[in-house]
């Protein structure tokens, strides 16, 4: 069985119907995970290159949880940005981890001409700086990381209302730790564990963790300890 498959997409900006091809599920078991959720294969098939469904014909990249419609004055506005200087491509076969990069960035583009959902754009960002970190390219995968993170932040203030908070507050702490923010990372690890309603047991362990985890890179990262008493119980 072939590891790829195709799905038809009505594209929402041209409305035209293309293909794109995504992994199956028999074949999305990682190798490794990373603490921020990046998986490992041992494949070149890597379900994180296909998320990105990208129209041939007018060249509007989106995610499936991205807007399922877009209004007239944003269909123009693609358009002027981006549209008229697309040229056919088809990026529904077999990805390189070039062109999934490629991919990712110009949904990036579309979701910034349309003013996608910023959670949508934080897991765009997130999913570029993987792809940086497949490569050992530690200076971008670090650049976009921190987009990422700000991103990230701008949802909890936004939308956390409607979100499991556990879970996006760790993500928050953990790029903070990746970044180089270890007293940030503590705020918001500390922040999952003191919260009472919060009751996600597995996002509590892994704050706990990752607050192990700084403690005892402390012998060679100086920082000032923040250690909530909550920690320790």
């Amino acid at each position: 069985m072939e590891p790829l498959f195709q799905t038809s997409i009505t594209c929402i900006c041209c409305e035209s119907t293309y293909k794109t091809s995504r992994v199956r599920p028999s074949f999305k078991k990682p190798a490794g995970r990373d603490t921020d959720f990046c998986s490992h294969y041992k494949t070149e098939c890597n379900p994180d290159f296909y998320v990105v469904r990208i129209c041939p014909t007018c060249g509007f990249a989106s995610t499936e949880n991205g807007k399922s419609a877009m209004t007239d004055a944003q269909k123009r506005k693609y358009k002027d940005s981006l549209g008229d200087r697309w040229t056919f491509r088809d990026y529904g076969g077999t990805r390189s981890k070039e062109q999934a990069l490629e991919c990712y960035k110009l949904a990036l583009l579309c979701g910034g001409i349309i003013e996608e959902k910023e959670r949508v754009i934080a897991g765009i960002l997130h999913h570029i700086a993987w792809l940086y970190r497949y490569e050992n390219n530690t200076e971008q995968e670090q650049r976009f990381l921190r987009y990422a993170l700000d991103s990230y932040v701008a949802v909890f203030e936004t939308e956390s209302g409607s979100l499991d908070n556990a879970k996006l507050m760790y993500l928050i702490g953990e790029l903070h730790r990746r970044v180089g923010e270890p007293n940030k990372a503590v705020r918001w690890f500390s922040r999952v564990v003191n919260d009472k309603r919060i009751t996600d047991a597995s996002m509590i362990r892994a704050c706990r963790d990752q607050w192990q985890l700084l403690r005892e890179q402390q012998q060679y990262d100086h920082f000032d300890e923040e250690e909530p008493a909550a920690m320790n119980a």
